[in-house]
């Protein structure tokens, strides 16, 4: 399987320990940065993640120290349903039920036994569908209207 990870500087030994244990499983993944420890803005990383994603197709893996802030930037993009998750639970939910398509993990929150974990239930965990298809579709119709959206308040 092809995925795309990224973190910041917070998550990147994490991202390092993920891609070393993934690459051993042999799934391929685009690396979207950041490439040291040295401090870096998360939402620059979300969007390279994001864009990846939607461009092949593929699920994401975004790793800050929280997972809160990379999260939210990546949940701006059309199309991206990023879910923060804290255990395998909420990593298959995110999937049979929100078709997530990038799992975002706090470095400073999870072990790395316990991302893995999460990460793996992730990616070998399909959309359920059916009465589920709707609300995604509802998710889908909310980021066109904010997207379209004229009111002087900002909001739709």
């Amino acid at each position: 399987m092809i995925l795309a990870i990224g973190s910041d500087h917070a998550g990147f030994s994490l991202k390092q320990e993920i891609i070393t244990a993934l690459q051993q499983e042999n799934h391929q993944l685009i690396d979207c940065g950041t490439y040291s420890s040295q401090s870096v803005d998360y939402p620059d990383i979300a969007e390279k993640v994001a864009h990846k994603v939607l461009e092949e197709n593929i699920l994401g893996i975004l790793i800050c120290g929280t997972g809160i802030g990379i999260s939210i930037a990546a949940n701006k993009i059309r199309g991206i349903r990023a879910a923060l998750c804290h255990d395998p639970y909420s990593a298959a939910m995110a999937r049979e039920h929100n078709d997530a398509n990038i799992i975002a993990i706090g470095s400073r929150v999870s072990g790395s036994g316990i991302a893995l974990a999460m990460i793996k239930t992730f990616i070998n965990t399909k959309f359920q569908g059916g009465r589920h298809q709707l609300r995604i579709e509802k998710i889908g119709s909310l980021e066109i209207k904010c997207q379209e959206g004229s009111q002087a308040s900002g909001l739709y």
